[in-house]
C-alpha cells in the first residue's frame, strides 16, 4: 500500500515528535509499503529524495534550528492526484498540517492525525494561561477533521474524549533497547566531564525550555547536592533558556544536542535522571532513561504512569515536594538507585518498536478499507 506522512519536524531535528515520526516511517517502509514523506525544507537539504516532498518553511520563533511548514494545499493536492495514497498520517498541527487535512478531505483520502504536543499546557509557562481554552478548541477543531487521532496513553485518550475530541485512538510507544542500553556507559565520557566513576551524575535530556519545568529540576539538584557534594548536573539538549540557565549555574555541564548512539552513550553515562516536565503528552525520554539503566524520577503521568513502577523501576511523584524528596533519597542511596536502574532496564526490554509499527499499519489499513467500502456503497 501507499501511505503519506506529513510532519513539520523531522531528523536531524531532535525532539520526540521528529524521532517518533521517523520510526513510524521507516517501520512502514520495512514492512513493504511505499511511504511518501512531506516536510519543510531544512537548512542541510541539498536536493530532494525520491520519496520526499520538501515544502517551504520558516524558522520557529525562539527555537533555533526548528522550522514550521508554510501552507501548501495546491501542491499537496497535485502530489496526491498524481500518486494517491491509501491513507495519510498528519503528525503536526501547524500550517502544513492544516493544508494536508484540507487537501485530503477534498480528495476523499482518509487521514489519521497525531496529538504529540499539548500546546494548551505550554501556555502558562509563557505567560499566556488565559489562552489555554482557545488553544484546546483550536486543537479540537484540527483533530476532529481527521478520521482518527492517535495518542500514546489511555489517560490522554480519556481526556480528549471528555473534551469533545471525537475519534481518539490509542497507539502505544516503545523504545529501541538495542540503542538505549546500560552497556553504553562510558567512563571516558565521564572523565571528559571531570567526573569519577564513583561520583554522581544527575542528567537531564531534552529541550531546554520554559515548559520543561526546569526550575524544579535545578532546585532538586541543589538540595541533593547538600548530601552529595560530588554530584554534577549534566544537560543534553538545547533550547531558548540554555544561555540563562548556564549563566545562573556555572557549575552545570552542557553537552548540546546529541543524536543516535552518541545520545545513548550520554544517557547511559548518567546515574540519576530528573524529568520535571508536567506538559508532555508522553515523554519518550523517560523510556530512554529507563532502557539505559538510569534511575528516574518523573511525574506520575504519560510514560511514567504507563511504564514506571514507582519504587521498583524508578520513582513517580505527584507534587514538587515529592519530586525533590525522591531526588535526594536516590542520590543518597547508591544501592536503591542501582536496583531501580537495573529493574527499569529489564522492564524496557519487553517493549518492541516493531509491534507499535504493526499496530500503526493495521490502523491505517482500517481507515483505507473503510473509505473504500463507503465509496463502493455510494456508487
Amino acid at each position: 500500500m501507499r501511505f503519506a506522512i506529513v510532519t513539520e519536524t523531522y531528523p536531524p531535528e531532535v525532539n520526540g515528535v521528529a524521532l517518533t515520526v521517523q520510526g513510524l516511517e521507516h517501520g512502514l517502509r520495512n514492512r513493504g509499503h511505499d511511504v511518501d514523506l512531506i516536510r519543510p525544507r531544512q537548512q542541510h537539504d541539498t536536493g530532494g529524495i525520491a520519496h520526499e516532498l520538501l515544502v517551504r518553511g520558516a524558522a520557529l520563533p525562539r527555537y533555533p534550528g526548528l522550522r514550521f511548514g508554510l501552507p501548501a494545499p495546491r501542491r499537496l493536492a497535485r502530489q496526491w492526484q498524481r500518486q494517491r495514497p491509501d491513507a495519510i498520517y498528519v503528525a503536526t498541527e501547524g500550517p502544513l498540517g492544516w493544508s494536508a487535512l484540507r487537501a485530503a478531505r477534498r480528495l476523499g483520502i482518509p487521514v489519521a492525525s497525531g496529538l504529540h504536543t499539548r500546546f494548551d499546557e505550554y501556555l502558562p509557562d509563557y505567560g499566556a494561561a488565559w489562552l489555554q481554552g482557545t488553544a484546546l478548541r483550536w486543537m479540537r477543531r484540527f483533530h476532529n477533521q481527521a478520521d482518527a487521532t492517535l495518542v500514546p496513553t489511555l489517560e490522554l485518550q480519556q481526556f480528549l474524549l471528555e473534551h469533545g475530541f471525537s475519534r481518539a485512538r490509542l497507539l502505544a510507544r516503545a523504545v529501541d533497547g538495542r540503542q538505549f542500553d546500560p552497556t553504553r556507559r562510558d567512563a571516558t565520557l565521564r572523565a571528559e566531564w571531570g567526573i569519577g566513576e564513583d561520583d554522581l551524575v544527575v542528567i537531564h535530556v531534552g529541550r531546554i525550555a520554559a515548559e520543561k519545568n526546569l526550575g524544579l529540576a535545578v532546585t532538586a539538584f541543589r538540595r541533593l547536592q547538600q548530601q552529595r557534594p560530588d554530584a554534577r548536573f549534566v544537560w543534553v539538549g538545547d533550547g531558548p533558556v540554555r544561555e540563562r540557565l548556564a549563566q545562573q549555574n556555572p557549575d552545570f555541564i552542557f553537552c548540546g544536542v546529541r543524536r543516535g548512539d552518541d545520545l545513548a552513550r550520554h544517557f547511559a553515562s548518567g546515574d540519576l535522571f530528573l524529568f520535571a516536565s508536567r506538559s508532555e503528552t508522553f515523554g519518550n525520554v523517560t523510556l530512554e532513561a529507563m532502557a539505559s539503566g538510569v534511575a528516574t524520577v518523573a511525574f506520575n503521568y504519560g510514560a511514567a504512569r504507563k511504564h514506571l513502577r514507582s519504587g521498583h523501576s524508578g520513582v513517580a511523584v505527584d507534587n514538587d515536594e515529592s519530586f525533590i524528596a525522591a531526588a535526594v533519597q536516590l542520590a543518597s542511596d547508591d544501592e536503591m538507585r542501582t536496583t531501580l536502574a537495573a529493574n527499569a532496564s529489564r522492564a524496557m526490554q519487553r517493549l518492541h518498536p516493531e509491534r507499535v509499527v504493526a499496530e500503526f499499519e493495521v490502523l491505517l489499513n482500517e481507515l483505507a478499507t473503510r473509505r473504500r467500502c463507503h465509496a463502493v456503497a455510494a456508487a
